[in-house]
């Protein structure tokens, strides 16, 4: 039964260490956890999963790819998604111009752990 409430995160992340870090964390926290490495891994997630509650994304990701390219198709698709930006270069997400910063935090790397379960909280309850 426990395993049908939990949370179901897909966290997008290209530094293996960091991905791992954040994954088990989350999952210690209770929720289900979904990687991707890339942007073409978090599409196919995206395609293939009927439900996900929130995405947490890297804003760098590897061939150019920016975060935002991955949470504005997401959120066509499923308008109820909720969204995290990370980055080590908040600036760049602001400069982007993305309608989805008025309803994504941003949290600038380096963070907490407890500030990534105080903004999962708030998207996700």
């Amino acid at each position: 039964m426990a395993t049908e409430t939990r949370k179901i995160v897909l966290i997008v992340e290209d530094e293996p260490v960091f991905l791992s870090i954040l994954a088990e964390y989350l999952d210690e926290e209770g929720y289900q956890v979904l990687q991707a490495r890339s942007a073409s891994e978090a599409f196919n997630i995206l395609a293939s999963k009927p439900k996900l509650d929130l995405l947490i994304t890297d804003f760098r990701l590897p061939d150019g790819v920016s975060g935002v390219m991955i949470a504005e198709p997401a959120l066509k698709l499923r308008p109820e998604l909720r969204i995290i930006y990370m980055s080590g270069h908040p600036a760049e997400i602001f400069d982007s111009g993305t309608p989805t910063l008025a309803v994504a935090p941003i949290l600038a790397k380096p963070f907490s752990l407890d500030a990534l379960k105080t903004q999962i909280e708030r998207a996700v309850g």
